[in-house]
Formats: C-alpha cells, structure tokens, sequence
C-alpha cells in the first residue's frame, strides 16, 4: 500500500478536486484514509434522496471517508456547525474549502480502481481489478 497526503486550499470544490486530481494522476486513485479540515456552506445528500441540501455558513469537516477513481467518487462527510451540532451525508460537488482540508489517501498497490453503474442499484458503484504491471515481466520470471 502506498499513501498520498493531500492539502486543499480555500476556495476549492472538494469532491471535484479530489475526482480531477484522480483523473489527472494515478496516485490519486484509492481510499480516503481520514480528511480534517472546514467548508463553508457543504452540500451533503442524505439516504434515498435525489437532491443535496446546503448547509448554510462554515462547518468543520469532522470525518471524510470514501474512495476515489479517475470514474468519480463515493465520499461520506461528518460535519459539525458552529455549536458543535453534526451532520453526515454523501459529499456532493459544490462543497467549497473554507480554511484547508487535509487529506490522506491509501493507494491499493496491484489494484485499480474504477466506477460502473450496477443494474442492482442503478448507481455507479465500486469496481476493484487488478492493474497491470508497470514494467513487462522479465524472461523467465513467473510473471
């Protein structure tokens, strides 16, 4: 396993940077491991709704949790409001850093990540495969 840590500035869609980063660099690919930081106004989707509600003013980000690959991105966010009240949904695009966001990122060495929507759900869901090696394998060698 291979770690990638990660500093947001203000100003930047989380989930979109986290996504465009992905796509931009494969060593963006993988699970975020844990993410502090604070966004002003997030918008989170909670279970079984179509839409993301906005919460207004600054919020600190308690917990960031999810995986990430060049397809898109499942993010699961705890937020806490300025009397400590929390809040967790899925992560939409639009939640713009306040302060920063530090991010840690596990990269799955031998494995690549991707997203497919499945009949089941009818969303895009996880697909794990394994990556091809980076360098032919030499003659002789088991692979």
């Amino acid at each position: 396993m291979s770690y990638r840590p990660l500093r947001l500035p203000p100003g930047v869609d989380l989930r979109g940077e986290l996504e465009r980063l992905a796509q931009a660099e494969p060593s963006c690919c993988g699970f975020v491991v844990c993410g502090i930081g604070s966004l002003e106004s997030p918008v989170l989707r909670f279970a079984d709704q179509d839409e993301g509600l906005v919460l207004a003013g600054p919020q600190e980000v308690i917990s960031l949790a999810g995986s990430v690959s060049g397809d898109g991105a499942h993010l699961h966010l705890v937020v806490a409001d300025a009397e400590g009240h929390t809040l967790g949904g899925h992560l939409c695009h639009g939640s713009r850093v306040r302060t920063t966001m530090e991010i840690l990122l596990l990269y799955p060495e031998g494995w690549q990540l991707g997203r497919e929507r499945d009949p089941a759900t009818g969303h895009l869901e996880l697909i794990v495969s394994p990556s091809r090696p980076r360098h032919p394998p030499l003659p002789g060698s088991p692979g």
